[in-house]
């Protein structure tokens, strides 16, 4: 197993990605701190995951906005286990419209949760991973991180954010023994999707040259790379998980 003994946080865990990336941790033997909203069906998911992995995962609600709840989690998910390992900084919203018609107040709040709140994860998972000597951490980033896309603006602004949050990160934590990664997908079916019509999820499976949208433990499967051992000779990487969307677009 890839993560045996090992204590992953995953903030977003709630659902879509980050749920599936719970499950694949936990198959790898991890001890697993499923982090989202107090709001969200959290506990929920852990009660059916702890059917099959008994005493191996746990809730912990939190809003990426609030520094005091962030380190928070950091720190009861070390209680709860004696370590952190290993960081999926998965916690996000979208968000259209036209930058013209963008208030200050809708831009912001994309940016201090996509951006401002994975740096406010980072900084108190890379608090604990120094003391240890080692850990490594995830950020969910995206294609449209690397890519501009029109009505993106807030987002597409965070998660280019994200990807150099992460090479910044990626250079000061290396000579502690942690790694700093990014994840790029591309267009996932997961609950962030559920609401588009069939026309517009036709439009964005033609994005894909593979011909269809990601699922979220195909994004998963790259995460649990990432934060394992087999990739430990990568930090400050951005990984794309995106069907070849991006392959022509560079």
């Amino acid at each position: 197993m890839r993560l045996a003994h090992q204590t992953i946080l995953i903030t977003g865990a709630a659902s879509g990605i980050g749920l599936a990336t719970a499950d694949r941790c936990l198959q790898e033997g991890a001890r697993v701190a499923l982090a989202d909203l107090p709001t969200s069906p959290g506990q929920e998911r852990v009660v059916d995951l702890s059917l099959m992995y008994p005493g191996c995962c746990i809730f912990v609600p939190v809003d990426v906005t609030s520094t005091d709840q962030v380190d928070k989690m950091v720190n009861l998910t070390v209680e709860a286990f004696g370590s952190l390992d290993g960081v999926f900084n998965n916690a996000g919203v979208g968000g259209l419209s036209p930058a013209e018609q963008y208030t200050d107040e809708d831009f912001g709040r994309v940016l201090d949760i996509d951006l401002v709140g994975v740096f406010r994860v980072a900084r108190a998972s890379l608090r604990h991973m120094y003391q240890q000597g080692h850990g490594s951490i995830v950020n969910c980033s995206s294609i449209l991180g690397l890519l501009g896309q029109s009505h993106t603006a807030a987002y597409s602004a965070a998660k280019g954010g994200v990807v150099n949050l992460t090479h910044t990160l990626a250079l000061e934590a290396a000579s502690h023994g942690v790694r700093v990664n990014t994840i790029c997908p591309g267009y996932i079916d997961t609950p962030l999707l559920s609401g588009i019509d069939v026309a517009k999820r036709q439009f964005l499976t033609s994005l894909h040259p593979l011909g269809r949208l990601g699922q979220p433990k195909e994004v998963a499967n790259a995460v649990v790379f990432l934060l394992s051992d087999e990739a430990s000779f990568v930090t400050g990487a951005q990984l794309l998980v995106d069907g070849g969307f991006s392959a022509g677009k560079s």
